[in-house]
């Protein structure tokens, strides 16, 4: 990040006194009803804990920068491939001079100074640290420890805050102040299967037909290993370049660490090839990589065993991202952030240099994360879509909400709105539901059917994008009339796109050979294959693939396996079913590798 250089102090103190900032008038920008399920106030913040704020500037060229991404993106059009620079994307997403003017002032006019400010490269988000009682008072708020009952973790938060109102046409939204999601990893349901082995009941050598035609171990079916996943989805014989320019970014966030000793155990059992190599590990915003055995992340172990495991010798970056020291009353010298996907943008987006395809297996439900701040860092996803990187998100764990299916039983569930009215509705993930990511949902067994956890449905905050109208538009026609009428959004983004294996991966954790499951185990290794794809591409002198949902939406489904079987069941209903053709609980099926690098190296 750049320093944001301030006029000095007493300038620019006289020029904010030529706007009316005191005795302004006071406006509320954003409220909630309440905290949401599971989180009660515990006691008034501390006064003197500091917070590190985020505010967003309106990015007035948006739809612009969208227009590029809808082009590049599209097989069909001339410009297809022609991807934006950095410097052109971050033209597309500053601010107008005006509104930086107005910001500068307004922090002056608290007493803010040159070295409590930051920028972010495109100008677009403005970082400040300021106790709470500053905070509160710029804010005209009152903050408060929020306790969750379950978790017992506590956050820093306040249920509105309000500002000038000659500041509303230039402030997006201000955080942390009402988000109160907790951007968790989708391992909550990656249920960890007995620390032991399942006893493998197929004879030695034998064989099942997969969906590409060709033979897979028949182990397959018990457990998932590297090999098994280049079996089922017909790669078992390309190799990829170490030294082409091609790359794969794997993103952690809750301090989650990939343990090196784990990570060379694992490409000794499944890829010894891969023995000994290494990858590039990143702390943004203090995030950690602790490599003792107690600190070892399931997820991020999953993320690159598999993500590195499958690619090798494709360079690989491992992203760590803090922010979210939850609230400790006993250590106030921490800061209080949650909301971890900022960061990791405004770094991204700061490099010259982006892995051509970037897996992500966290998510939280999307009525948790403010409609602004979910705006603005799907805004963050397309700006990467427009520069030429693949963004993949797991669809996560849930069904069409909190995975519970108990129909006989209405009301013993979590999908309500948390407006006040409770009205029952299903669950979407956000940034699943982001129409400018991809989105990975879960499948099981050989023949292939639906994981019954996948995460699937239809935004409520981000309308459906055009490149999938026909392919919605076709599975609602499939459902009888009244079907789950007012629980979901049927014009709002669909997701998934696609879908993977998600269940008995075997990974190494603290140094055990053990079974995950989860949409996690799926994000990863689609990805893994895309990577492949944008190195056949990078080889053939051809751009990386980028934003892949208009490819995938327009010709690339023909080259998927179209999962037919299963549901995603969830607040106590069955849930979505999957059937020939585009789904919520798989999208358009599981990858054919070949058949897609034949599409691909003839765009």
């Amino acid at each position: 990040m750049m320093r944001l250089a301030l006029l000095s102090l007493p300038f620019a103190v006289a020029l904010a006194s030529a706007i009316p900032f005191e005795g302004c008038q006071q406006k509320v920008k954003e409220s909630i009803h309440g905290p949401p399920s599971g989180w009660y106030k515990h006691t008034p913040a501390p006064k003197h804990h500091i917070l590190e704020l985020k505010i967003a500037l309106p990015q007035p060229k948006f739809p612009v920068l969208e227009q590029h991404l809808w082009e590049v993106s599209d097989p069909s059009h001339a410009r297809y491939g022609a991807h934006l620079s950095k410097q052109e994307t971050e033209e597309l997403m500053a601010p107008h001079p005006e509104t930086l003017a107005v910001v500068r002032k307004w922090l002056a006019f608290h007493g803010l100074a040159e070295e409590d400010i930051t920028l972010s490269s495109a100008n677009d988000w403005v970082t400040i640290r300021v106790p709470v009682g500053l905070a509160e008072e710029m804010l005209t708020t009152d903050y408060h420890v929020y306790k969750h009952a379950q978790t017992e973790e506590s956050i820093i938060r306040t249920m509105s805050y309000s500002l000038p109102e000659i500041l509303h046409d230039h402030i997006d939204l201000i955080q942390p102040t009402t988000i109160f999601a907790r951007f968790k990893a989708f391992k909550s349901t990656l249920h960890w299967t007995n620390h032991v082995q399942p006893v493998d009941s197929s004879p030695s050598g034998s064989t099942i037909t997969g969906p590409a035609g060709n033979q897979i171990d028949a182990r397959c079916n018990n457990t998932i290993t590297v090999s098994c996943l280049r079996q089922l989805y017909n790669a078992v014989d390309y190799n990829t370049s170490a030294t082409n320019g091609n790359a794969l970014g794997i993103t952690a966030y809750l301090n989650q660490s990939t343990n090196n000793m784990d990570l060379q155990q694992f490409y000794q059992l499944q890829n010894p090839s891969a023995y000994g190599s290494n990858y590039t590990s990143v702390s943004i915003n203090g995030g950690e990589n602790n490599q003792s055995y107690e600190a070892a992340g399931d997820e991020a172990n999953l993320d690159t065993q598999f993500g590195f495991g499958l690619t090798w010798p494709t360079p690989g970056t491992f992203y760590s991202t803090g922010g979210e020291p939850p609230f400790d009353p006993d250590l106030l010298t921490r800061s209080d952030t949650d909301e971890p996907y900022s960061y990791w943008l405004e770094y991204v987006l700061l490099q010259d240099t982006i892995p051509q395809s970037i897996s992500t297996s966290y998510g939280d439900d999307e009525q948790s994360v403010p409609r602004s701040y979910a705006t603005r860092v799907c805004n963050g996803m397309a700006a990467l879509g427009a520069r030429g990187v693949s963004v993949i998100f797991s669809s996560g764990d849930g069904g069409v909400g909190d995975g519970v299916v108990y129909p006989d039983k209405p009301l013993e569930h979590q999908c309500y709105s948390n407006d006040g009215l409770k009205t029952p509705m299903f669950l979407p993930t956000f940034p699943a539901s982001c129409p400018y990511v991809t989105v990975v949902g879960g499948t099981i067994n050989i023949p292939e059917t639906a994981a019954n956890f996948s995460g699937g449905g239809f935004s409520n905050y981000f309308c459906r994008p055009s490149y999938q109208d026909d392919a919605v538009s076709a599975y609602l026609a499939t459902l009888a009339p009244g079907t789950y009428k007012g629980l979901y959004n049927s014009t709002g983004r669909a997701y998934p796109d696609v879908s993977s294996q998600s269940v008995s991966f075997s990974v190494v954790y603290q140094g055990q050979a053990t079974l995950v499951d989860g949409t996690s185990c799926a994000a990863p290794a689609f990805t893994a294959f895309v990577s492949m794809l944008n190195d056949a591409r990078i080889s053939a002198g051809k751009t990386a693939l980028g934003f892949l949902n208009p490819f995938l939406y327009s010709t690339g489904y023909t080259a998927l396996n179209d999962i037919t079987e299963g549901r995603n069941p969830g607040c106590q209903t069955e849930g979505f079913n999957a059937t020939a053709g585009w789904d919520p609980v798989t999208g358009y099926g599981t990858p054919n590798f070949e058949k897609l690098k034949d599409l691909v190296l003839a765009m």
